[in-house]
């Protein structure tokens, strides 16, 4: 995964838990929906690392 890729994940992981925390006071149904779609956004991170891994061993093993 490129570095700007492996930044945009960490940055809207923090942003969505920082949204999570400041509506946990407000509305805990909000936070709760905040909180969920953080865990997908960090998995979808996690999916996407091992595919693009998977994709370039693959490719490496052709050149080979």
């Amino acid at each position: 995964m490129g570095k700007g890729l492996s930044l945009w994940f960490a940055v809207s992981s923090i942003l969505l838990l920082t949204a999570a925390s400041i509506s946990i006071s407000s509305n805990i149904w909000l936070a709760l929906l905040l909180g969920v779609l953080c865990i997908l956004n960090i998995g979808w991170g996690f999916i996407l690392k091992a595919s693009l891994r998977r994709k370039a061993e693959a490719k490496t093993h052709q050149s080979s």
